[in-house]
């Protein structure tokens, strides 16, 4: 199948044989009409009105079809014209140099959007009836030795015409190969983002929980560790999809409050709906920041804050527990740089943590909708 290129080269031929058939067509009859005897001047001229009628009509027929039709047809009106120079004697009075104008530039352009068999064989039928009429009417050596050059232009305009083709099928290859690289790109970028998101969710959810119960946190027989543990695998099992279009944030954020073993002051509106996977971002960078409130902070008591709108948000995650040094957080330690960073950078948003040691923590979630 042809590509993008090579579609707007077939274009770009048939368009510029119009215009060169075109523009060549008023100087051609002028010649004609100024060498022209008195006696023939009628024959004449109803031979140069055909053929510029039919000109004209190649021109509208051309670009509108991609079949060989009107090559077929300009082939024809074209041996009729050559065939005028028997009654109109344009041999014997050397006015047979508009018809090979035409013949020249009609064979020059097939060789712009047609096939190669069709375009050599157009050529030679239309320029092997000029020789013919030449020959046969003592044009002169010179004539019919110009006149076979024909052929040679002809061979000439046809290998251009395949160079400039081949480049635009390697330009085609070329976009078609950078497509497939960008396509597989797409597709490992969104496995990794995918693996990621699965990294992050077992982190802040199963993960969370057993490190609870190792700890001391919580004990075994916690009847807040079953119901935990439920929610954790369904967490895992959704895997965030399938859901409708638009979320309501404050019920993921009461959802997240109350599974936390935190005294929370929750400062929300009634209800705030937002594209789902913009809202569960939002959720789940709430429940990683509370968790690590839990586990690291030295406090049971926090703060969440969610002011803005569905075009731009911040909320806002704060402690007055102990504190830490964002800076001396090992690279490895997946807490805020997958749960909370790495989200918030997903959907084009971004997270901000203000720590100071003995000072509290305060966690800031901001995202602008990106058609804003």
């Amino acid at each position: 199948m042809p590509g993008q290129a090579e579609l707007v080269l077939r274009r770009f031929g048939r368009r510029y044989a119009v215009l060169v058939r075109l523009l060549t067509l008023l100087p051609v009859c002028a010649i004609a009409l100024l060498r022209v005897k008195p006696e023939h001047l009628v024959p004449t001229a109803v031979t140069i009105g055909v053929a510029a009628v039919w000109t004209c009509a190649y021109a509208w027929w051309l670009p509108r079809t991609s079949g060989t039709a009107p090559v077929v047809v300009d082939v024809v009106v074209l041996l009729g014209v050559c065939l005028s120079a028997y009654p109109t004697d344009a041999v014997d009075h050397k006015n047979v140099g508009w018809i090979r104008l035409l013949v020249t530039f009609a064979c020059v352009t097939y060789q712009w959007h047609t096939s190669p068999r069709a375009g050599i064989t157009a050529a030679l039928v239309v320029d092997g009836a000029m020789l013919v009429v030449t020959t046969t009417g003592n044009a002169g050596g010179d004539v019919v030795i110009s006149q076979a050059w024909v052929l040679v232009a002809t061979a000439l305009s046809r290998a251009a015409w395949l160079l400039v083709r081949r480049a635009a099928e390697r330009a085609d290859r070329m976009a078609a190969d950078a497509a497939r690289a960008e396509r597989e790109s797409s597709v490992a970028a969104a496995v990794r983002a995918e693996e990621r998101e699965f990294a992050a969710s077992l982190h802040d959810t199963a993960a969370a929980t057993l490190l609870m119960v190792g700890s001391g946190q919580v004990r075994e027989d916690s009847a807040w560790l079953a119901a935990q543990a439920r929610r954790d695998l369904d967490r895992l099992r959704s895997g965030g999809t399938g859901g409708p279009r638009r979320t309501d944030l404050v019920r993921l954020l009461h959802a997240e409050v109350e599974a936390v073993h935190l005294d929370v002051e929750l400062d929300v509106p009634e209800r705030l709906a937002l594209p789902s996977d913009v809202a569960a971002v939002f959720a789940d960078a709430t429940r990683e920041a509370l968790n690590n409130v839990r586990r690291h902070a030295g406090t049971s008591r926090a703060s969440v804050r969610l002011g803005g709108d569905e075009r731009r948000l911040t909320l806002d995650i704060a402690d007055l527990g102990r504190g830490f040094s964002p800076d001396a957080v090992p690279a490895t330690r997946r807490g805020l740089r997958e749960s909370v960073h790495g989200r918030m950078h997903r959907i084009g948003g971004t997270a901000t943590v203000r720590s100071t040691v003995g000072a509290g923590t305060v966690v800031r979630l901001e995202w602008r909708d990106g058609d804003e």
